[in-house]
């Protein structure tokens, strides 16, 4: 099984190519330049060093939040179109899955944490089954750093940007319940939303693309400024 694999949910921006379980091509680039501009020609480049073409693919991957809200919507309409102009597979992958996904060997939990601006982060609780994976633990969160906090009470690895950003903030409040990850860990791996879809996909466990949305945890700005609004209106 050949899998295409995106991610878009960050700053940085990933995409993968995967034969069963082997990572055949993996580019990853953190740009102040939109996704936009650059997703389809780092597809495009990945798929000619590799010497694959959109019809050798079987399916495709992307991560589906919560993360920017535009970057999700890039990556998710631009992959969701592909599998369905293609007919071919498609699984969307939650981004704080990935993250801890590569994680999942340990025997300690995990707290993948993302940058979810406005001061907060987004971040999930997740325990290893002792078969590699990593099991979220509860649901997807958004709140203060400092609220984190109140989640981890006990030895618990650390990952993210968002981890990044606030690091010594957490470390004063949390101290040796921390364990961070390493460099590498931080970043979402397309490859690692691809090795995630594969097991999807081996179980039969694939999305119709015309269905899926993004997770986006917290109220989109239009949102936000919506309810507002109708709020007003009702008291007036």
């Amino acid at each position: 099984m050949k899998i295409v694999a995106v991610d878009t949910s960050t700053a940085a921006g990933s995409v993968a190519l995967l034969q069963d379980d082997q990572v055949v091509a993996e580019w990853y680039l953190q740009s102040a330049k939109t996704h936009n501009r650059r997703l389809l020609a780092s597809l495009d480049h990945v798929l000619r060093q590799a010497r694959w073409t959109l019809q050798d693919v079987d399916g495709f991957a992307v991560t589906t939040g919560p993360g920017s809200f535009t970057g999700l919507r890039i990556g998710l309409s631009t992959v969701k179109t592909l599998a369905w102009c293609l007919a071919k597979d498609f699984v969307g992958i939650p981004s704080l899955d990935a993250l801890a996904g590569g994680l999942g060997f340990g025997h300690h939990p995990v707290c993948p944490v993302l940058d979810a601006r406005k001061k907060e982060v987004y971040f999930g609780l997740y325990r290893p089954d002792g078969q590699g994976r990593q099991i979220l633990q509860g649901v997807y969160l958004v709140d203060k750093p400092e609220h984190l906090v109140r989640h981890v009470t006990e030895k618990t690895i650390v990952c993210g940007d968002g981890w990044l950003l606030y690091k010594n903030q957490l470390l004063a409040k949390l101290g040796d319940l921390i364990i961070e990850a390493p460099p590498p860990c931080h970043m979402i791996r397309a490859s690692q939303v691809g090795y995630l879809a594969m097991q999807k996909l081996s179980a039969g466990k694939g999305e119709d693309p015309v269905h899926s949305s993004p997770l986006y945890v917290r109220p989109s700005e239009a949102e936000i400024h919506r309810n507002a609004l109708q709020k007003r209106i009702r008291r007036e």
